[in-house]
């Protein structure tokens, strides 16, 4: 038996299972924490692409790579970033340039804008200059939701504000709560559409 995702089913004995976590394997998934809105991202943004609703990928952090380990097959042991990342994710849809930037929080009540850096937001600036769709897409994990919100309202908050942060109800207000479902896992071209289409 096959799951939809084409992953095979394995029986797991009552006896193997384990109702203890040992410390490693609580240290990684606290190390992975926030992963989980950019992998939902990455597998809508497959659905998309595979179902040509639009083209929108991953941007790669560029670096440079300094010493690499032959001895286990080309491990990289030293590297630094060669610039600062602009934002997560970029493409097209529906003949527009599309540009955004995924974050999480654990606040219920706001984001914190120090999760946002300068040359993010002048990136985002020129994206809006040449009339291209800039957004957030923010996740706030103890309320189980995700928004989107032009990038406008993002930079506006950034430079002009009195807070150092963005309330929730800026979101609620201003944006578009982003439904989830099994496929696409969250449906963000939705919210595009109700956003700028």
């Amino acid at each position: 038996m096959r799951y939809p995702n084409g992953i095979e089913y394995k029986e797991v004995l009552k006896k193997e299972r384990s109702h203890k976590k040992d410390s490693k394997e609580i240290s990684i998934s606290s190390a992975n924490r926030g992963m989980d809105l950019e992998h939902d991202i990455n597998l809508s943004n497959d659905y998309y692409r595979d179902h040509d609703i639009c083209l929108i990928t991953k941007r790669p952090t560029p670096i440079n790579v300094v010493k690499v380990d032959y001895s286990k097959g080309a491990k990289i042991t030293h590297a630094y970033f060669e610039e600062q990342s602009t934002t997560d994710y970029n493409g097209v849809y529906k003949s527009k340039y599309i540009d955004f930037e995924a974050k999480n929080t654990k606040n219920k009540t706001s984001f914190p804008l120090n999760n946002i850096t300068k040359h993010q937001i002048e990136h985002l600036k020129r994206v809006l200059f040449h009339k291209g769709i800039a957004f957030f897409i923010i996740q706030f994990e103890l309320l189980d939701k995700v928004y989107l919100l032009d990038a406008k309202y993002v930079i506006d908050f950034y430079e002009n504000g009195d807070r150092k942060s963005i309330p929730l109800t800026c979101f609620e207000t201003n944006g578009v709560e982003i439904e989830k479902a099994f496929n696409p896992r969250l449906k963000y071209i939705d919210a595009i559409d109700k956003m700028y289409f």
